[in-house]
């Protein structure tokens, strides 16, 4: 069974950093999309950031700049580097992966940004 496991998150002041990892239970398959997706009281989940095997990435308009994802095969993880957070980045953020059609989630780890 595919676990995806989230670590990193916790209590961060504006304008500081996290890091996010999220640990998959199998190797990684080489033709997959991993991404991790926010969810803040009342709103729906959100797509933050994607990253293809190959590497491609792709950010939400709300953390381009300011968020970094990569992934690494070899340790069968992918990291969501966050900088110059803001109060509006609170939120549950999710490990997603795709790969055969088929979708993984994490069980989230809470970000909270304070003012």
């Amino acid at each position: 069974q595919v676990q995806l496991v989230e670590s990193g998150g916790g209590l961060v002041h504006a304008g500081g950093s996290l890091r996010l990892s999220c640990a998959a239970s199998i190797k990684i398959p080489s033709d997959s999309v991993m991404g991790w997706y926010r969810q803040a009281p009342g709103k729906q989940r959100e797509l933050v950031a994607l990253v293809t095997s190959r590497g491609s990435t792709n950010y939400a308009d709300s953390v381009q700049g300011r968020f970094t994802i990569s992934g690494d095969n070899a340790k069968n993880t992918v990291t969501l580097q966050m900088n110059s957070l803001k109060p509006e980045d609170t939120a549950v953020y999710y490990c997603n992966g795709r790969w055969y059609g088929l979708s993984y989630w994490g069980k989230g780890t809470l970000v909270t940004v304070s003012s």
